[in-house]
């Protein structure tokens, strides 16, 4: 590593403050930045291994060999996280640590005038003395509709008066897209900046920042207090780089806070053993029960669908559902599903259900038609697991089609089941998995839900 320029070589800090924090290749800085920045190796050798200094990969199927324009050899680089910028290791990485800026201390940057219940209150209270006493680790568990978002606004207030620098990321960009807009309204008075594939802001040089957590690759030792939500999501629990990132992103002091409704193995051990602080919040916000999915099988199901066929039970329960107003989400398993399923519907349906669309990861429409449902402008929405979480549609129906699908783990199920009910005006709603036999995954999911009523006080 290169030595750190002295501080009295360097221009002024208002002109690095957009790179404070990041990790840079060569081709993002200007040229005449370069010598003000720190240098880091962007690919290590180890004894068995090599090793991206910006995502952590480490695996050799995801190295690669490229011709160097500029030394004219062949030098390896990363593929695991090239789209965000080829990591040749020829070129180093560069970073400003902005140890001599100090971020603004806000009186009073909560513009948010609503109320918490009581259980939220509480956590609440105990988020904020975790950030104020600068515990190293929190978790707050919270079912699915408990208002996590609104008891996060009190801690983060905490921190902008201690002028920390806060990070809230999440797996994915439909979850940062939904929160940049309820956070920005309850902080008015501080800029609040959002990053994911594809979005506006570029820069991160904000105080508080929305992300997803393939975003934080880019920064190095920047925030005071990271927010990791969903910490249970695909990809954030399987895929190792992602961990690497958020860990490399927190300055050497800092307060991780996580939240979950529905935690993993690893943090039920270290719950059960007594080694993570937190916080359990077991009613939703409006204090009604979380939805109890019904199992209904259909042994001719994944026939009907090799065949192109709604099956029967399925139009049924379409048919003579209690509450005909309620839109309906329909969850498959794969992109081809949202598409055949869709076009099911219409055929069998579309005079009843109205307006039938689909949408998956690589629909390039997928935020307008999230939005369009939202302002209910449509009425049946096919699915991949892209919304299982983070999204909130305030009356709805749900339908998993062949839940026993591998894609559908206990935890995807949960999430699922609770995009139901989330409305203090329609606290309910139907769950329907439709299987060819029973799984695990669908069994533990109605028991982890039953368990999590019980918890709240509901005997059902």
């Amino acid at each position: 590593m290169t030595p750190k320029v002295k501080t009295t070589d360097r221009i002024p800090s208002q002109n690095l403050r957009q790179y404070a924090g990041k990790l840079l290749l060569q081709n993002e800085i200007p040229p005449e930045l370069a010598s003000h920045l720190t240098q880091i190796p962007s690919i290590k050798r180890k004894v068995l291994y090599h090793e991206c200094q910006r995502c952590g990969n480490q695996k050799k199927f995801l190295f690669g060999t490229i011709p160097c324009a500029k030394c004219k050899k062949l030098h390896l680089y990363c593929r695991n996280c090239v789209e965000m910028g080829r990591v040749m290791a020829c070129e180093p990485l560069y970073y400003w640590s902005d140890e001599d800026s100090i971020w603004t201390s806000y009186d009073s940057p909560l513009s948010w005038k609503g109320t918490l219940t009581d259980t939220q209150q509480k956590a609440s209270d105990q988020l904020v003395a975790a950030i104020i006493e600068g515990k190293k680790e929190f978790l707050i568990w919270a079912v699915c509709g408990a208002g996590k978002t609104e008891m996060l606004f009190q801690g983060i207030e905490a921190g902008l008066k201690l002028g920390k620098r806060i990070c809230i990321a999440t797996p994915r960009a439909d979850v940062v897209r939904e929160l940049k807009p309820r956070i920005q309204e309850a902080f008015q008075k501080v800029p609040v900046q959002a990053l994911y594939g594809g979005s506006e802001d570029k820069e991160g040089s904000s105080q508080l920042i929305i992300a997803t957590t393939h975003q934080l690759r880019r920064f190095y030792q920047t925030f005071d207090i990271v927010i990791i939500d969903e910490i249970d999501a695909f990809p954030f629990h399987n895929d190792e780089s992602l961990p690497f990132a958020v860990n490399r992103a927190k300055k050497e002091r800092n307060t991780t806070i996580y939240l979950t409704a529905t935690p993993r193995q690893n943090l039920r051990l270290r719950l059960a053993l007594k080694k993570l602080p937190h916080t359990f919040v077991p009613v939703r916000y409006h204090g009604n029960p979380l939805p109890v999915p019904t199992l209904k099988i259909c042994y001719s199901l994944k026939k009907s669908l090799r065949k192109q066929k709604i099956p029967k039970i399925l139009l049924e329960w379409i048919t003579n559902r209690k509450n005909q107003s309620r839109q309906l989400l329909v969850f498959v398993s794969s992109i081809k599903l949202t598409k055949d399923v869709k076009i099911f519907l219409q055929n069998c349906l579309a005079s009843q259900l109205g307006v039938i669309v689909s949408v998956h990861s690589e629909d390039e429409q997928r935020v307008e038609k999230i939005e369009l449902f939202r302002n209910k402008n449509i009425d049946v929405l096919v699915t991949t697991t892209i919304l299982e979480r983070g999204v909130t549609f305030p009356s709805v129906d749900v339908v998993v089609l062949d839940a026993g699908h591998a894609v559908f783990d206990e935890a995807a199920l949960v999430q699922i089941a609770g995009r139901a009910g989330r409305s203090a005006d329609d606290p309910t709603g139907d769950v329907i998995f439709l299987h060819d036999g029973k799984t695990d995954a669908m069994v533990q999911a109605v028991h982890s839900i039953r368990a999590m009523n019980r918890r709240g006080g509901f005997s059902l």
